[in-house]
């Protein structure tokens, strides 16, 4: 993606190559970190659903749900009304199930349920920066499976049993296992305002060990009138290498 003074742009070369399947009905990516899902300001090149409209020449897609920006993994762009109307009733009555994969800094040892409730942090200096609260704020759920643990990291398979803001990087933070990479929630909480003022200079880089939350969503599955429609997207190359160097093993 070529820099630009306020971020990237995507090329019509690497859309294509981001294409997981296209049909008359679906449009299925696997959405790279630090691509914007959603239109902006900067153009149709500056976001994956504008990009897609420019490349395919579709006037409307429906998006059943979003990624973060530095969240990877499987995207979907409705084509139809009719399959975009299936797909977010099945979002909207949580008929559907997300597995996302994780980067966890520390050991854990074994599988582990988070249930603890979510809101605004009244004390974060980003707006956006949620917490565990103990009174008020939206029910959460989520569910950290490990998958191989070694050097002081943790691979794991991580299942949100409810959809609220930063709600797995909230979790896992409340565990002491911030996302590798996470700048927001992560244990230096000058690392976001850093990241603002200078970007992702090599002495936060070598701090926070990648450039992105190690976060990627590789399955989702919903349950609809046509049965269940399951979609997934393969390991990202920047946290496949991530886990076979630190943790030792390949991604899976």
């Amino acid at each position: 993606m070529p820099a630009t003074d306020w971020g990237w742009l995507i090329t019509p070369e690497e859309l294509k190559g981001w294409i997981q399947e296209e049909t008359d009905d679906l449009l299925i990516l696997n959405k790279p970190p630090h691509v914007v899902c959603h239109r902006s300001r900067h153009g149709p090149w500056s976001s994956l659903v504008g990009a897609c409209r420019e490349h395919f020449g579709d006037e409307v897609f429906r998006v059943p749900f979003r990624l973060d920006r530095e969240t990877s993994g499987v995207f979907l762009l409705a084509r139809t009304k009719e399959t975009g109307c299936r797909l977010q009733r099945a979002v909207q009555f949580r008929c559907y199930r997300k597995t996302y994969h994780a980067v966890l800094t520390g050991l854990l040892e074994s599988p582990v349920t988070v249930t603890a409730p979510i809101g605004p942090d009244p004390g974060a200096e980003f707006y956006s920066r949620q917490t565990v609260v103990e009174t008020g704020g939206d029910a959460a759920e989520t569910e950290f499976i490990p998958i191989a643990a070694s050097g002081g990291f943790t691979l794991a398979r991580v299942h949100p049993h409810s959809g609220r803001r930063h709600q797995i990087r909230v979790h896992a933070a409340s565990l002491g296992l911030p996302l590798v990479g996470d700048k927001l929630y992560g244990p230096d909480p000058t690392a976001m305002i850093r990241f603002m003022r200078e970007g992702m200079s090599p002495e936060l880089l070598d701090q926070l060990l990648l450039d992105r939350h190690a976060l990627h969503c590789s399955q989702v599955e919903f349950e609809t009138e046509k049965g269940l429609e399951v979609f997934s997207a393969p390991p990202p190359a920047d946290l496949a290498a991530f886990v076979l160097a630190r943790i030792g093993r390949e991604w899976g």
